[in-house]
Formats: C-alpha cells, sequence, structure tokens
C-alpha cells in the first residue's frame, strides 16, 4: 500500500479512536444529550456519520457516493435506543470504510468517482471524508466534553502540561512515527 493510502487510513483510524475514548467516558444517557431541540446528541451524530460511510463506501468505485437507497435527512432522526443501537452503528460505518479502503490500490487513487454525479478522484474522495468525519468527531468530542464538565479526561495534551510534554518528546531521539500510532496504540493499552 502507498504512503498516502497508509497515512490516509492512520487518520481514520486516529479520529475512530477519538470516538471511542469519548464514548467511554459517557453514561448511556448523556449520549443521547442534546444542549437544545435544534443540535444534535452524539447517537444523532453517530447515526449521521453511518448513513455517510455506508453510502460513500459501499461499491466505492463503480457506483455514485450518494446512493438511491440513502435517507440522509431520517439519519438526524433521534431513533436510537440505547449505547448498544450507537456502537453498532458506529463499528458498521466503520467498517465499510476500512474495507474499501483496504482494497483500494496507489493506482486507484487517479481513477475518477461520483458523488453526487460530481467528479472526484479518488485520492480527492478520501480527503473530502478525511476533512468531514473528524468535523462530526469533533463535535462529538465536545458535546462529550460539556457533558461530562469538571470529569473530562483530556484526549490529547492536557492543560497546563503542554511543556512536560514537549520536554519528555524532545528528550528522545528522532524517529519516524506517525502521531496517530502512538495515540492508537495508548488506546488499546
Amino acid at each position: 500500500m502507498n504512503d498516502y493510502l497508509s497515512s490516509a487510513i492512520k487518520q481514520f483510524e486516529y479520529y475512530k479512536t477519538l470516538g471511542e475514548k469519548t464514548f467511554d467516558q459517557l453514561s448511556d444517557e448523556q449520549l443521547f444529550w442534546q444542549f437544545n431541540p435544534e443540535s444534535n446528541s452524539v447517537a444523532t451524530i453517530v447515526k449521521h456519520l453511518w448513513g455517510n460511510m455506508l453510502s460513500r463506501w459501499t461499491d466505492f468505485l463503480t457506483s455514485d457516493g450518494e446512493k438511491e437507497w440513502r435517507q440522509r435527512d431520517a439519519e438526524f432522526d433521534n431513533d436510537l435506543k440505547n449505547r448498544a443501537d450507537v456502537l453498532a452503528k458506529w463499528n458498521e460505518g466503520w467498517q465499510c470504510l476500512f474495507s474499501a479502503l483496504n482494497s483500494l490500490t496507489e493506482a486507484d487513487l487517479a481513477k475518477e468517482i461520483y458523488i453526487r454525479n460530481m467528479g472526484h478522484t479518488v485520492l480527492e474522495a478520501i480527503n473530502r471524508q478525511l476533512a468531514h468525519y473528524p468535523y462530526h468527531i469533533g463535535q462529538i468530542v465536545y458535546i462529550g466534553k460539556m457533558a461530562c464538565d469538571a470529569r473530562w479526561k483530556s484526549l490529547s495534551i492536557p492543560k497546563g502540561n503542554s511543556s512536560a510534554y514537549n520536554a519528555d518528546k524532545f528528550s528522545q531521539p528522532k524517529r519516524k512515527e506517525h502521531f496517530a500510532d502512538e495515540f492508537i496504540k495508548k488506546a488499546k493499552d
């Protein structure tokens, strides 16, 4: 697999892990909390990501990324019932994405695909989703921070720890490691 695809997969894995580390901090009730009736809950954002991922990554190279069977507006209905429903949608969406990405070759990156009848190279389509999914995962993390308040455990460098973190990093020899590798490894430990 070429460097771009490998890097893109690591980026997606990183953002998937950020979402999961947020879910771990939330109660079942907090997964469904909405700031107001016009805002989305974590569960609703997960449902939207799931719908987008299935639509975009199913038959990725051979059919339009906006599938006829997708019901985008229904993705914002609050009809998931519990944590198991939320996690099932989350995992199904990511599985679809990773299956598609892992099937690609370097030669596929220049191929043209369509999303809503608009042409994209495969590389552009991947970049499009690398912007879209972190946007929503950032929302999930922000909702998590609001819901947990003082109980929130930072997913990056905790406030007030930047100097110590940097001192540790700069005390180590230079190495080629994707920033997400370290985070994902820690998350799995």
